[in-house]
């Protein structure tokens, strides 16, 4: 998928509407559409990577800006507890070929997970 025609990359360009929670200059989140919590919130790089597996050493920084992003957000959404999820390709639930974690809240979780 390329990066024009990616739907994460749109929504971070704002060129489809979504519902923003916290951006810089290197990250985008904004709310799920279709939540499975009462918060789910999507956290993406700016830049198009398709998948966990297709980053190199040195997008290291990258994956702690996208964690230290899930933190800031859930505690500024008054999350005390929740759960990260990042899946890496479609056997795993990837279905947006865009890297991207899940923040998942406000209700318990179980566990091992689907």
């Amino acid at each position: 998928m390329s990066e024009e025609s990616c739907i994460f990359c749109k929504i971070a360009r704002r060129e489809i509407p979504s519902t923003p929670v916290f951006e810089d200059e290197a990250v985008f989140a904004f709310r799920d559409v279709n939540p499975v919590a009462p918060t789910h919130i999507l956290v993406v790089p700016k830049v198009h990577v398709s998948r966990l597996s297709e980053l190199s050493g040195d997008s290291v920084p990258l994956l702690g800006r996208l964690l230290h992003t899930v933190a800031r957000i859930a505690e500024k959404e008054n999350l005390k507890s929740y759960r990260v999820n990042l899946n890496d390709g479609r056997e795993a639930g990837q279905s947006v070929f865009h890297l991207h974690v899940h923040l998942l809240g406000g209700r318990p979780f179980s566990w091992p997970p689907g």
